[in-house]
């Protein structure tokens, strides 16, 4: 018989769809903003508006976060206060999204191919639905493909992030093998990793971050479940180098 936070784990695994700098599909939220970061820097020669979209699931939409919190509109706030530049963020993500769902759903958005940045996180659910570890390869791949078109056809403007691990959650210790969703996040990370370092793609490893998620409780949100807004500040302290590196390249 399911626990309740097994019951609740359905409803909340992935992520929902947004456009512009407006992010709908949220519940009401459970976290405040962020502090305000430190004023810019004017050595960073950046200026102007850059174009960000942000594909995923509920780890990029941010489930159970405030709307602000997630990681692309936690990046757009320190790109801000880094640079004298903006960026306009454009979220295609929800939660229980797979891979073939992300698909469909980019055809349905028709994003325009102007974007100056694009990420990519997705496959979780693909994992704790039971998918077939070579299906996720083949869309996988395919999805990548279309990050790049969407980047201006520049792989280098495309970042794709690992799969964080809720074994390391209160919901993730309290299923019968923890240790084997890790085994199985490990493989689809393994996967992912592969397929974008073999097509000259940036791949930024985060899942190390949510498997502090027992030891430090403050970085899963109060579903017990997804990342808290502080472990996704985690993920931008190591995203947002890699941004202002392309941008200022590109």
């Amino acid at each position: 018989m399911k626990t309740w936070v097994q019951i609740l784990f359905a409803a909340f695994l992935c992520v929902g769809c947004a456009a512009g700098d407006d992010v709908s599909g949220f519940e009401p939220q459970t976290e405040t903003p962020a502090e305000t970061p430190p004023s810019p820097n004017p050595d960073t020669e950046l200026s102007g508006t850059y174009n960000y979209l942000a594909l995923g699931d509920s780890y990029t939409i941010g489930e159970s976060v405030c709307e602000t919190c997630n990681y692309p509109m936690q990046l757009k706030t320190a790109f801000k206060n880094e640079t004298q530049a903006d960026l306009s963020v454009k979220i295609i993500a929800r939660t229980g999204w797979r891979t073939e769902s992300l698909i469909q759903a980019i055809k349905g958005e028709n994003p325009a191919k102007n974007q100056d940045l694009v990420t990519l996180l997705i496959g979780v659910n693909n994992q704790y639905q039971g998918g077939s570890l070579e299906t996720y390869k083949i869309q996988f791949k395919e999805l990548l493909e279309t990050a790049v078109k969407l980047a201006k056809g520049d792989r280098d403007r495309v970042v794709v992030l690992s799969i964080p691990d809720y074994a390391f959650t209160p919901f993730g210790q309290s299923t019968t093998n923890p240790e084997e969703i890790t085994a199985e996040i490990n493989a689809f990370n393994e996967a992912a990793e592969n397929i974008a370092t073999s097509s000259d793609v940036s791949f930024l490893n985060i899942t190390d971050i949510t498997r502090k998620g027992i030891e430090d409780p403050e970085l899963v949100a109060l579903d017990a479940l997804h990342p808290s807004e502080k472990a996704y500040a985690q993920f931008v302290e190591r995203l947002l180098p890699i941004a202002l590196e392309i941008l200022k390249t590109n």
